[in-house]
């Protein structure tokens, strides 16, 4: 039997219910940093309650000394009867707006902190899911465990208090009402097991509608330049009408699910409520009870029948919390970057700020996860004051060697270190990026000013520091002649500024920074010849002790290059003049 008991449970807790418990535990640790909100919440609605039942309990007294089955001063009791009402509504605006206030506030502080969590995961694990789907966990589902946190516990603590109390009353009064308010609980306990697994699959595919028409319309309109230069407005008009026809009957089959549940319930209570009513006018009938007691009955009836209903409508919630907690789960339980060298790397930068830091790569060895092999036994090393070149056709793999500098991805095997002038030398992590400036492939400006995408990297940079980095990028000459200056206004995506413009705006935001490592993607690839070659040959006259690598697939400035490196067999070669020559002059 025991043997039959553990199989029972082991099944349990691997299926559903056991990933449904596991999620529940992720959103307890948020929800114990609110019990003093939630204890908050669930008092307001516990006195709400207790006036709902005096109302009531006047109200029998009232109607009691109207039809003359009790004496009493009928403007006492109908004066006490308007300021329990127009305390219950009073009750409800603080109620609504404490509710929202705090809604607002978890919802925020939640948000922030998964917000963070997404930053710091693992940034290659992170690819995998599409940028319209990130948004909408990070939105969508974060919103839902906020509210569900302030709502779950209290308000099922709240109704299982009214149940009892309405419960309660009922007993004290007439004990023979009491079989009324149990009369539709077979069926809603019914239904609710009947209907975990579909809401389940609801809630999923809900969701997962929700990240695809997310994801279509946010790649949309970034990409709008590119929908109008192919011409393909009709078919993305089309592609939005098909995505919504899919909604649409989603939401229908949703929507027909829910009418019959609650089509069911509805008949259940109706029959509950003729049933009282009928039972009701009997007792006063035969004088068991007042008229007045009648009326009271009939209330907490509907009370404890729509509590029983509210219990049951719990159900879907915490499905949809937990569906909820379970997509957030899938991002933030992925791998997370390692800071854990940060003030190590700090002590670094201040032993060797003064003659800088050269990187030194070896025997490198890295493959994507599909399996294709991207570097076997890769070595190269840059100094302070050099610019060092890594060449290669489209597509062999010169961004990921800097996304490997930059620690975004992960070695199989080799090594990878910063050293100084003396033997000390520390690997590259993510704490190691600090020491990093880095200007990727296309626009990356962000909308703001220039000062302010400037400032981004730099908070405390004057003006005249920002106007120095402009120079050494070659931006200066086009911004002074702008009517703000470097306040002058950039839209998103870099708007506002040519290719070549915001590049030089990416780079001069680069200098700015200066970090030890300066990492070129491809960064003048929007540059003419003459202006490419003017900003490298200003960072080489720098006198900051600045490591700069330029990858390239233009070799028009590899003779101002102390070392060239072509990626060839999955290997890092350096370059001969005779080499360089012959790629200069095939170009």
């Amino acid at each position: 039997m025991k043997e039959k008991i553990r199989f029972y449970i082991g099944r349990i807790k691997a299926g559903r219910l056991g990933e449904m418990r596991r999620q529940t535990l992720w959103i307890y640790q948020y929800a114990r940093h609110y019990w003093l909100t939630m204890v908050f919440y669930t008092l307001l609605g516990m006195v709400g309650t207790v006036v709902a039942l005096l109302t009531s309990l006047v109200s029998k007294d009232l109607v009691d000394i109207i039809t003359g089955h009790q004496t009493g001063e009928i403007v006492k009791t109908f004066t006490i009867m308007i300021g329990l009402n127009v305390g219950t509504t009073f009750l409800n605006q603080i109620s609504e707006y404490a509710s929202t206030y705090l809604s607002l506030k978890v919802d925020s502080e939640i948000k922030a902190d998964i917000f963070s969590k997404i930053l710091v995961t693992d940034w290659e694990s992170l690819t995998t899911y599409h940028t319209g789907d990130l948004l909408t966990r990070w939105g969508s589902d974060a919103s839902a465990i906020s509210n569900g946190i302030l709502n779950f516990i209290p308000n099922a603590i709240i109704y299982v208090f009214r149940f009892i109390s309405a419960f309660a009353m009922v007993i004290y009064y007439d004990a023979s009402f009491a079989i009324f308010a149990f009369l539709g609980m077979p069926v809603s306990l019914l239904l609710s097991k009947t209907l975990l697994k579909r809401m389940v699959n609801n809630n999923k595919r809900s969701a997962a509608m929700g990240a695809k028409m997310s994801g279509f319309n946010q790649e949309t309109f970034s990409n709008i330049q590119t929908i109008k230069a192919f011409d393909l407005i009709r078919l993305y008009v089309a592609r939005l009408k098909q995505l919504q026809k899919e909604y649409i009957t989603m939401k229908l089959d949703f929507q027909k699910m829910s009418m019959g549940t609650s089509l069911l319930l509805s008949t259940v209570a109706l029959l509950v409520s003729y049933a009282s009513y009928g039972w009701g006018i009997y007792r006063v009938f035969t004088n068991a009870i007042s008229y007045g007691t009648m009326t009271m009955f009939l209330s907490l009836s509907g009370t404890l029948t729509g509590t029983l209903h509210n219990l049951t409508s719990l159900v879907p919630t915490i499905i949809g919390l937990t569906t909820s907690a379970g997509r957030l789960m899938d991002i933030i339980e992925m791998p997370r970057e390692d800071y854990s060298q940060d003030e190590a790397v700090e002590e670094f930068l201040k032993s060797h700020r003064n003659e800088g830091i050269s990187l030194h790569i070896k025997d490198l060895e890295y493959a994507y996860s599909n399996g294709t092999q991207v570097f076997q036994g890769a070595s190269m090393e840059a100094h302070p004051h050099e610019v060092v070149a890594l060449v290669g056709p489209s597509g062999e793999g010169k961004t990921t060697m800097i996304r490997l500098m930059l620690s975004l991805m992960r070695s199989q095997n080799g090594s990878a270190t910063l050293g100084g002038s003396h033997t000390d030398m520390i690997p590259l992590t993510p704490s190691t990026r600090k020491l990093f400036s880095y200007v990727p492939q296309g626009n990356t400006m962000f909308s703001g000013t220039i000062a302010e995408n400037m400032r981004n990297v730099k908070p405390d940079a004057t003006d005249e520091e920002i106007i120095d980095a402009l120079k050494l990028s070659c931006a200066w000459d086009f911004i002074a002649k702008l009517p703000d200056g470097i306040h002058s206004k950039i839209k998103e995506r870099g708007g506002g500024f040519s290719e070549g413009q915001a590049q030089r705006l990416s780079i001069a935001r680069a200098l700015l920074r200066r970090s030890p490592i300066l990492l070129l993607d491809e960064a003048t690839s929007a540059l003419d010849v003459a202006t490419e070659r003017e900003v490298l040959k200003n960072i080489m006259s720098d006198e900051y002790p600045r490591t700069c690598i330029v990858t390239t697939h233009r070799p028009s400035v590899l003779h101002i290059c102390e070392r060239v490196y072509a990626i060839r067999d999955k290997k890092c070669i350096i370059l001969s003049e005779k080499e360089i020559d012959e790629m200069v002059s095939g170009f």
